[in-house]
């Protein structure tokens, strides 16, 4: 684990390739953090567990999703993501990321 790169960062916006949809970055796992089950079910592409996973809140929509990195590119449209939990994690837009919100211990 001491050799964890993960390609994208908290407040990246995010395109998911297989399922056509646009989120930003709100956690990274260096490896699946998930259950067995859930992997079953839900990681139909059988990405590598040890790769880094991304939190990821969904634009216009409620859900979060738990993505591989391998299922993820760059979102480059410069749009916002819409969702209402956004104000829960980031406090700016600004330059095409969006910023943590800043918390006292």
């Amino acid at each position: 684990m001491s050799d964890f790169r993960a390609r994208f960062r908290i407040g990246q916006p995010i395109h998911h390739k297989l399922f056509d949809y646009r989120g930003v970055v709100i956690d990274v796992d260096p490896i699946f953090q998930g259950s067995e089950d859930w992997y079953e079910m839900m990681a139909l592409s059988c990405p590598p567990k040890d790769k880094p996973w991304y939190h990821v809140i969904v634009h216009n929509s409620v859900h979060n999703t738990y993505v591989a990195e391998q299922n993820l590119e760059p979102d480059l449209s410069g749009e916002q993501i819409i969702h209402p939990d956004l104000d829960n994690y980031f406090s700016d837009f600004s330059e095409g990321i969006y910023l943590p919100i800043k918390r006292s211990n």
